[in-house]
Parts: C-alpha cells; sequence; structure tokens
C-alpha cells in the first residue's frame, strides 16, 4: 500500500485480449467488464470455467516479462520460467473474452510440495520482479527445496495482457515536477480538473470494459485458476503490503484451497479510505520520529540534534522547494513533491537512513541528486527515463476496491486529519479544502466495500505477520486481520515495511516452519 501526500503511483502497455484461454495468443480487444461478485464456485473445474481451469501452462523463457534488464537477467540467472495464465474477462461471461495474468516459476529443488505464489501488494507491483529478487536469497533454503516460487503480475499489471496504462514517461515527468499545494478555492478546483482529465485519459488508453475487471474480486478469482494451472489441490501464498487483501479475499471466497498462506504488512479489510489514509500518515510520522532520533545521534545531522526541532528542521529544508527546484545533475532538478517521495521511500526501511541523512545534507547545500534517486526508485523510473505501469495499476485497483470520496467537505476534512497526523508532510497551508481523488471522476464503479471478513471455521490456520513500526502498514492492522481470519500472528519488532524472507532470522525460520510443515509460532510469538 504506497501513498505521498496524495502522490499515488505510472507506464505504458499495450491493451489486449483473446477469446479464447490460449495464453500464447493475447491480441485481441476486451469486451463488457465488471460483474457482480460470484460465488464460490466449488470444485477444481467449475462448470463453464473448465477451460480455464484446465488449461496447459506453456513455459517460455522470461525475457520479455522483466520490467528492465536487470530484472530479466535475474530470471535468467536463477533459471525461472514465464507463462501467461488465461482468465476470463469477465466472469459473468466466460465464453467471451479472455485476458492474461503473469506467472514466473523457479522449479522446486528437491521433493515437491507444490507452488509458492508470492506478490507484493501496491497495488500494482507485479510479483516476477519481486521473486527475480526474493529467490536469490532463498537458495538452498527448505522452501526453495520444497516449492515452486512464483511470482504473480495480476491482471492489468506488469507483464500480464492487457496492461493499465493511463500517462506516458514524458507525462509522468511532467506530473512529478508539478507542485500541488495551492488550497485555495481556485487551487483546488484546478486539481480537481487535472484528477478528472487523468481518469478520461485512462479509461480512453486503457478501455473502460478492461478498469472495470481490475480490482481485488477479480484478482481472487484469477489466483484460483493460477492455482490450478501451476497443478496444486490448494494454494500456498505470500502476499506483501496490499497483497494481503487480496490473499485475505481468495481466502475469504475459496477456504478450502488454501494449504498455507502468509500475509505480511496487513491491510484491514474493514478499515474505509479515511481511516486507512490517517492511520499511514500515523505511520509514517512515528517512522520520521525514529529517523530523527537517530540523526541526531550522528555527526552532522541536517535536521538537528535535537528531535523535538526535526519537524521544523525539515520543513526548512524542502520548503524552499515550493518556489523551485534545487539542482540535480539530471536536468530535471529536485521538485518539492519528488522531495517528499524520496524521504518516503527511504522511510520505509531503516536500512535507507544512511542514504536519507546524505540527501538532506544535499538539499542543505542546494543539491538534490541523491533523494531524486531515491524518487525514481519509489516511482519505479529506470535509468533510460521509463517507467513500468504500477503508479496507474495502483489508481485504477484503488478506484475499483474502493468507494470514491465525493463529499468535498469530508474531503477537506480528511486532509486535515492527514496533516495533523503527519505534521513532517505538512507544508502549512491547508484551509480546510481539498481536491477529489481520481476516483471520484474514475469511468467504472467500485465493485467491493470495507467490512470484515466473513471467513468459516474450518479456513485452515493463517500467518499474519505485523511489524511494530511498519510504516505504510502499521501494526494495529495486522491485528485486526488476523482477528478476522483467526489467524496466527508474529509481531516483528522494527521499522521496516515487511518482514518475511528479507534476511531477519527469527521471521524467515518462522515462515519455513509454517510453509513446509505447518508448525505456527506459539502464542504471542515476537521477532
Amino acid at each position: 500500500m504506497r501513498t505521498v501526500t496524495g502522490l499515488l503511483f505510472a507506464g505504458a502497455v499495450a491493451l489486449a485480449g483473446c477469446s479464447a484461454p490460449d495464453p500464447a495468443a493475447p491480441d485481441a480487444e476486451p469486451e463488457d467488464g465488471a460483474a457482480e461478485a460470484l460465488p464460490d464456485p466449488g470444485g477444481d473445474a467449475p462448470g463453464e470455467l473448465d477451460a480455464f481451469y484446465e488449461q496447459n501452462v506453456e513455459w517460455e523463457p522470461c525475457d520479455e516479462y522483466g520490467d528492465d534488464l536487470a530484472t530479466s537477467f535475474s530470471l535468467v540467472l536463477l533459471e525461472f520460467s514465464c507463462a501467461r495464465v488465461a482468465v476470463p474477462l469477465n466472469y459473468d461471461d466466460p465464453d467471451g473474452e479472455a485476458v492474461y495474468v503473469a506467472i514466473a516459476r523457479r522449479a522446486a529443488e528437491g521433493d515437491r510440495l507444490g507452488a509458492l505464489v508470492v506478490n507484493p501488494g501496491g497495488p500494482g507491483v507485479g510479483g516476477v520482479q519481486t521473486v527475480a529478487d526474493l529467490a536469490a536469497g532463498m537458495i538452498g533454503t527448505d522452501v526453495a527445496s520444497r516449492f515452486d516460487i512464483v511470482g504473480l503480475d495480476p491482471r492489468g499489471v506488469g507483464a500480464a495482457v492487457p496492461a493499465v496504462n493511463c500517462r506516458s514517461d514524458a507525462e509522468r515527468d511532467a506530473v512529478r515536477a508539478e507542485v500541488r499545494v495551492d488550497m485555495s478555492p481556485e487551487g483546488v478546483a484546478a486539481q480537481e480538473a487535472e484528477n478528472e482529465r487523468y481518469a478520461t485519459e485512462c479509461a480512453e488508453r486503457t478501455g473502460s470494459d478492461f478498469l472495470a475487471t481490475v480490482g481485488t474480486r477479480e484478482g481472487a478469482r484469477d489466483l484460483d485458476i493460477v492455482r490450478s494451472a501451476l497443478g496444486d489441490e490448494q494454494l500456498n501464498f505470500l502476499g506483501y503490503s496490499y497483497a494481503t487483501f487480496l490473499g485475505a479475499k481468495y481466502a475469504e471466497a475459496f477456504p478450502g484451497r488454501v494449504r498455507a498462506m502468509i500475509l505480511d504488512g496487513a491491510v484491514d479489510p474493514a478499515e474505509d479510505e479515511r481511516e486507512a489514509l490517517v492511520r499511514q500518515a500515523e505511520g509514517f510520522q512515528r517512522a520520521f520520529d525514529a529517523f530523527a532520533a537517530d540523526c541526531a545521534n550522528q555527526p552532522e545531522c541536517p535536521i538537528g540534534n535535537d528531535p523535538n526541532q526535526s519537524v521544523k528542521e525539515f520543513r526548512s529544508l524542502v520548503d524552499p522547494l515550493i518556489d523551485g527546484a534545487a539542482a540535480t545533475t539530471d536536468p530535471r532538478g529536485l521538485s518539492y513533491d519528488d522531495a517528499l517521495t524520496g524521504v518516503v521511500q527511504a522511510l520505509y526501511v531503516e536500512e535507507y537512513w544512511p542514504t536519507l541523512r546524505t540527501g538532506l545534507r544535499e538539499l542543505r547545500d542546494g543539491r538534490g541528486d541523491t533523494l531524486l534517486l531515491l524518487a525514481d526508485v519509489y516511482e519505479r523510473r529506470g535509468d533510460d527515463g521509463t517507467y513500468d505501469n504500477s503508479d496507474d495499476a495502483f489508481t485504477a485497483v484503488r478506484c475499483v476496491d474502493t468507494p470514491a470520496q465525493r463529499d468535498r467537505e469530508q474531503a477537506g476534512e480528511t486532509d486535515r486529519l492527514y496533516r495533523e497526523a503527519a505534521p513532517f508532510l505538512d507544508d502549512g497551508r491547508g484551509t480546510g479544502l481539498a481536491p477529489l481523488s481520481e476516483c471520484a471522476f474514475w469511468p467504472v464503479p467500485h465493485t467491493s466495500e470495507p467490512g470484515r471478513l466473513d471467513v468459516p471455521e474450518d479456513l485452515p490456520t493463517i500467518l499474519v505477520v505485523s511489524t511494530t513500526g511498519d510504516p505504510a502498514t502499521p501494526y494495529e492492522a495486522g491485528v485486526e486481520l488476523a482477528d478476522q481470519l483467526g489467524a496466527a500472528l508474529l509481531t516483528v519488532e522494527g521499522s521496516t515495511h515487511t518482514a518475511v524472507f528479507q534476511g531477519i532470522t527469527c521471521v524467515d525460520d518462522a515462515a519455513a516452519a509454517y510453509l513446509v510443515d505447518g508448525v505456527l509460532p506459539s502464542d504471542g510469538a515476537r521477532c
């Protein structure tokens, strides 16, 4: 789950689809979109969906699946194979158009238990790239021995076909350079006009029929077809961040098909958008405060040695960017929004704190190279100036998953609460007004509502992992998700967003024991 003061995620991939579930031929236009939620079809190849559940996966080299050369190289080096799996565009019309999700698989090194399907969330970030990074550290482990490691790009994301496409690379650069701090009626109206234009262009470039189907409702059903295509009777799933919501909705719809599921960095399905935004703002403020306390003990801390003054010192560095970008070796310069984005990127993991100190020292001296680099990492801009489509997919999924806020008074109140919760992100220019987001103008209806999960008592025990200082998906959301699922909870002490298979021995051992042997951590377990 990613957001920075209203800046959300971008990219460009062609629209395609097909009338038959042939993963090798994704080359036609999709037709009608979203359908009503369907019940668990029961059985492995349910009726009209037989062709999808029984399809043969055609594995191929991963040359065309990576977002960049580094990912493609890693996929080849680690001996991944890739494929596209056909799923119905419209589950109400399974004989109609097909679209394709993408998967990358590294075969189990030993006695195979099944496939472990991985998705990093976002929404909008692809699992293909994630497993290219994740698998290198898993070689020789029990998990890599017993499971195929499979990365999933859901519909509309990454190497899936079609992919959501709303802005060009040049348009993304231009948006990042804009300064959007004017909360006067005129400034709010201008921002709303831009948001409405974005929604219109996204529909024109991607197609409204396809946009209507990119939500988690369809994503959970697609995941079950992927499970079948991989040859497994039950699903093993590792979901990070937003993908905890995808996993939870799968468990709700297909409880009998869950073997093992780890949900790390949880999203609370019962939260509405305001609650989620304010809670996330609080999480990033805690992460900033932790960074400031650590910085105060370092030589030449750019925000001073008094943590009580750190917000004031920080704002003195970034506020001048409202009037003009800082110089960088890159001709773009460092914009105000990019400075905040770079800071937030560094707050996701403690290992980036030294880099953040460097970036703020540079900014104090009038340069912005390091913060621009951090912002590019967050925005997923490559060295060649191209973006993946994660920003567009993020917005598309969010707008279909969540009822849009169309009450301007409530939008202004949310802006006020956000500023109060994260003063380091507050430019002091709040007026009680705020623009409606892109979702208020989205061309297709939302298909989900916030609410507690409704899961049967016989759902196998899921493992939820939640980190005490997680800035993006705060700890309390993990506690609440575990309660709704009747899941085991593993608490991780730290200030990092997600923890599983990221080099924390205590966490990795617990995850492996659960996945391989079904052994859960003890009640109240902490790492």
